[in-house]
């Protein structure tokens, strides 16, 4: 769910309509009899139960895949910052080569976390792809022509490099599956239904208190699960911290 704000509109409109019907349909029955009640109010009770664990459980799935992002940018910079260390361990002209094309990974890596446009994100993506089979061959030569211990520190560290990439880019298609967002959607929709059926009378402005709760739980919960669209996203802080650090 790549547009939280939407998310949050279509839920509370959508929500609160379900609990307006439930109250239209309790009016055109003319209410539930008062022996009818207790039964009616531990089904409620357990649907709304069962809907606040739904709920639960998958603001913490999207909190889980936050904070794995983070961790991810983390170990990206930490991984880039070390073969930038070890490019010393290579002779010139690859030394020189290997730190220019360092510092250029690093700036397309923070346009990664920067990005919010599709076409930009591709075009990054590709610049990335290009890079890293530059960076391995610039390692990799002097490591076959002068095959060493010392050489082949440097092209672990660049290996590090590249398999941190993907595990960021794994990291970021990691998200609460659609499943999981059809059946909140269901529960919190039958939940309203059952409120509004189970109200004495249908009160417009109590009506929206559920609704817009639950919105407001969507929308958190679609905001951190996304990556791009979202207003809580991952900064890459360590990413610029690098980069001011290895210069121009």
């Amino acid at each position: 769910m790549n547009y939280p704000i939407a998310i949050f509109f279509f839920t509370f409109f959508l929500l609160w309509f379900a609990a307006w019907v439930g109250g239209r349909l309790n009016k055109l029955r003319h209410g539930l009899e008062e022996e009818e009640r207790p039964d009616f109010g531990t089904v409620l009770a357990a649907t709304l139960t069962l809907l606040g664990l739904i709920i639960g459980f998958s603001f913490s799935m999207a909190t889980a895949r936050y904070d794995l992002r983070k961790t991810y940018e983390e170990a990206e910079a930490n991984a880039i910052g070390t073969e930038y260390i070890r490019a010393d361990l290579l002779p010139e002209p690859g030394r020189a080569q290997v730190r220019s094309l360092l510092r250029q990974y690093t700036d397309q890596r923070i346009a990664f976390y920067n990005a919010r446009n599709w076409d930009d994100l591709n075009q990054i993506v590709q610049s990335t792809a290009k890079l890293q089979d530059e960076l391995w061959t610039a390692a990799s030569k002097p490591a076959l022509a002068q095959p060493t211990p010392v050489i082949a520190l440097a092209v672990a560290g660049m290996n590090d490099v590249i398999n941190s990439q993907g595990y960021t880019q794994a990291a970021w298609w990691n998200r609460i599956p659609v499943g999981a967002w059809f059946l909140m959607f269901g529960i919190a929709l039958f939940c309203n239904l059952l409120l509004g059926f189970g109200s004495r009378r249908v009160d417009g402005r109590l009506l929206l208190v559920l609704p817009l709760v639950v919105a407001v739980s969507f929308f958190l919960i679609a905001d951190i699960d996304s990556p791009r669209g979202g207003v809580i996203q991952v900064h890459p802080q360590n990413l610029y911290s690098l980069r001011a650090s290895v210069g121009e």
